[in-house]
């Protein structure tokens, strides 16, 4: 295995690895960007992490301003720094905007363009859920949110098929169990099995993907199996924090 891991990286070139880490580093500045604390600081002059379940994200938004329009600014916000770098990574790199990063990478002559765009969809939702704006805010590096709507958002410029399977399977769960927290963690879940089921050629980044995203449902969803976890969470203090 460190075999092949070793001769995989010996093939790279100088500029490949400074281009998709600066990739990763790009996206990851964007995704950092706090839109819920912002929206919640200018509208409510509040902290948004004092609230609900203290992360930077928009149904913290609603739970802290008690408004679905806000809560829709900032979905929308979340989304849109996650797409975005993405779709101009993808565009630079592959030249395609609508096909699919695994079924235009092997058409390519350059073996690792398809990194590119990866790596811009690690950077934001790693951003999202570890803020870099927020540990200057807050003096302190964390958590800071989930990866929902920003994942979502790099999902539909990376693949829209993950994109589609992804929403409806995690909407149809939140429609059947009434648990947004149940609906979260399959939808993580559905990304991987849709790149298997596609026999797309980038299952191993979409099991990686999917992993990030759990991993920071983890807690919750313990507490959900445990019967802690309420249904539909959506007002400040009505569940647990994290």
């Amino acid at each position: 295995m460190n075999a092949v891991v070793s001769a995989f990286f010996q093939g790279m070139n100088p500029t490949d690895v400074l281009g998709i880490a600066a990739c990763a580093l790009m996206a990851y500045a964007i995704g950092s960007i706090p839109w819920a604390y912002i929206i919640v600081l200018l509208v409510a002059h509040e902290d948004v992490t004092e609230h609900g379940s203290g992360n930077v994200g928009a149904m913290n938004v609603r739970r802290t301003i008690g408004s679905w329009g806000w809560f829709a600014v900032a979905l929308l916000s979340d989304f849109a720094k996650g797409m975005v770098p993405v779709a101009v990574v993808k565009s630079l790199a592959l030249g395609v905007i609508v096909t699919p990063v695994g079924a235009a990478a092997p058409a390519l002559a350059e073996p690792f363009a398809q990194l590119y765009p990866m790596a811009a969809v690690a950077g934001a939702v790693v951003g999202h859920n570890y803020s870099l704006w927020m540990a200057f805010i807050k003096r302190h590096f964390g958590r800071t949110g989930k990866g929902l709507s920003t994942g979502a958002g790099a999902l539909l410029a990376y693949d829209w098929r993950y994109f589609i399977a992804v929403v409806v399977v995690g909407l149809l769960t939140i429609a059947i169990t009434r648990y947004m927290m149940a609906g979260q963690v399959v939808a993580s879940a559905t990304l991987p099995v849709t790149a298997f089921v596609l026999r797309s050629p980038d299952w191993p980044f979409a099991l990686l993907m999917g992993a990030v995203v759990y991993s920071a449902h983890h807690k919750r969803f313990v507490g959900l199996l445990k019967g802690l976890e309420p249904k539909f969470y959506i007002n400040d203090r009505g569940g647990p924090r994290g």
